[in-house]
């Protein structure tokens, strides 16, 4: 199957030849540089992972069902945990089209992991790669492979944990407003990475 087949070259690429922390941070890293790209056909638990591996582009979703996936063959049990957010409340300068659009987008929610390193849930979030770091938002960098990691947004309320084995989350119908909105950030996004 072609999608298991860039899954395992991946996790092979990754890991081969690296120790049980250094094959850690190297996965977070892989992931991590996945550029930014909220698209709804990559939000599929069992599809998203393997289809954003072949666009190079995804969001906090396929990074971290592929994220999990990885963390449980290196032995590292990981949950899921989700965080209510509103996009208009990220602080991010968005050109004046996304910021009228972001007003009107509902509730969202971001997905992250919280992995169990040395007896202790750890919070990584691979979500944003390192070009957005220009725009100012929380970008992990240089992660020691221990210690918790930034939120790319402010929470509303407290974090939801979701098992891996619950973790098929249904991918969301986007509505005209919403399409709009993340068509336009991808695009805007394209080009804060062109600018270097």
């Amino acid at each position: 199957m072609i999608s298991e087949g860039i899954i395992s070259q991946k996790f092979e690429e990754w890991t081969k030849n690296k120790g049980k922390i250094e094959a850690r941070i190297s996965v977070f890293e892989g992931i991590r540089n996945i550029p930014y790209a909220v698209i709804r056909e990559l939000l599929d638990s069992e599809r998203g992972p393997p289809a954003m591996l072949k666009l190079n582009r995804g969001s906090c979703q396929p990074k971290h069902f592929l994220l999990e996936q990885f963390y449980t063959k290196l032995g590292i049990p990981t949950l899921y945990v989700r965080y209510a957010f509103r996009w208009d409340e990220i602080e991010m300068d968005y050109p004046a089209r996304l910021k009228e659009l972001s007003r009107k987008m509902p509730l969202t929610y971001h997905l992250a992991c919280k992995a169990i390193i040395d007896d202790r849930l750890v919070l990584v979030d691979a979500t944003l790669d390192p070009p957005l770091e220009t725009l100012g938002l929380p970008v992990n960098k240089d992660w020691d492979g221990f210690s918790d990691q930034w939120l790319p947004i402010t929470p509303l309320d407290e974090e939801i944990y979701h098992s891996s084995e619950k973790g098929h989350f249904e991918p969301p119908l986007f509505n005209e407003i919403e399409i709009g909105f993340y068509d336009g950030l991808n695009k805007w996004l394209d080009e804060v990475r062109a600018q270097g």
